[in-house]
């Protein structure tokens, strides 16, 4: 059993993540997915994409004391359909997390320093964060705007976001965990201040959100 970490944090949320390292066959017995999403999984073409999927389910396991059926709404965000609870979900091919909160909305998002990023740098980032990019620590900083923006994204669930237009991420420096400032802009012009959390581990990055910056 690979729980890699459990965290309950001040704001009352909690996050949870599971280090992929069974075989896709131990995490079936692990998960006890339902029959019509076992059925969903199994059309999936990739095992990598299985795995993370039946991975997801475990880990609901783990921090739910009964079982959970888990669901999509339209926009592809996550719930619970039978508990109210909040929930975000992000996966790698090592790692998935979700984060969990009984009242706000959450958004969380997980990435390996592995990935290229140079897409996320050209598309992603306004002209004033790629000028605060550091040569010497660029790729993890790149991580962090992208998981940053990833689950802001996640958190206000609104179709056609603009990362670079709408989504200002404060200048920082990557340590191995730490605080973050942003901004979504809304078409209107509306403005939410949001109060972000990062941790690295094994050459990943998780970035979280819990409701808005009071």
């Amino acid at each position: 059993m690979a729980l890699y970490l459990k965290k309950e944090l001040e704001n009352e949320a909690v996050i949870g993540v599971w280090q992929i390292t069974e075989s896709e066959e131990e995490l079936k017995a692990l998960s006890a997915t339902p029959t019509d999403e076992m059925e969903e999984i199994s059309f999936i073409q990739s095992e990598s994409l299985r795995k993370q999927r039946l991975a997801v389910r475990a880990l609901l396991n783990e921090l739910f004391e009964e079982k959970v059926y888990l669901s999509h709404h339209d926009n592809g965000k996550p719930y619970i359909e039978n508990s109210a609870v909040n929930i975000s979900i992000t996966h790698t091919a090592k790692y998935v997390a979700v984060i969990l909160h009984d009242e706000e909305d959450v958004g969380i998002d997980i990435e390996s320093l592995d990935r290229d990023f140079s897409a996320v740098e050209a598309k992603a980032l306004s002209e004033e964060e790629r000028d605060d990019l550091d040569d010497d620590r660029k790729s993890e900083q790149l991580a962090i705007y992208w998981c940053a923006k990833e689950a802001i994204f996640k958190r206000v669930s609104v179709y056609n976001v603009d990362f670079a237009e709408q989504i200002e991420v404060e200048r920082f420096r990557p340590r191995g965990e730490g605080e973050l400032e942003a901004t979504f802009i809304d078409k209107d012009g509306e403005e939410t201040e949001f109060e972000l959390e990062y941790m690295t581990f094994d050459r990943h990055v998780l970035v979280w959100v819990v409701g808005e910056d009071d």
